[in-house]
């Protein structure tokens, strides 16, 4: 596995769980059994998901500006 594949792994994997930070954001705030340092935490992790996501994404194609 070459350094790309293992860059578009990670990108896979830390999608995942972005979108499932999602989720349980949602199912917190349907149940109202809102946990306000939870949610914090939560929404804490789900932006350096975020911002990881893009150093990664921008690593694998990075933009050429012409």
């Amino acid at each position: 596995m070459n350094k790309k594949d293992n860059l578009i792994k990670e990108l896979y994997q830390l999608k995942q769980e972005h979108k499932d930070l999602d989720e349980i954001l949602m199912q917190l705030q349907n149940n109202q059994t809102v946990n306000l340092l939870q949610v914090q935490r939560l929404k804490k992790r789900k932006l350096f998901l975020k911002d990881r996501i893009i150093i990664l994404s921008n690593k694998i194609e990075p933009d050429i500006i012409a």
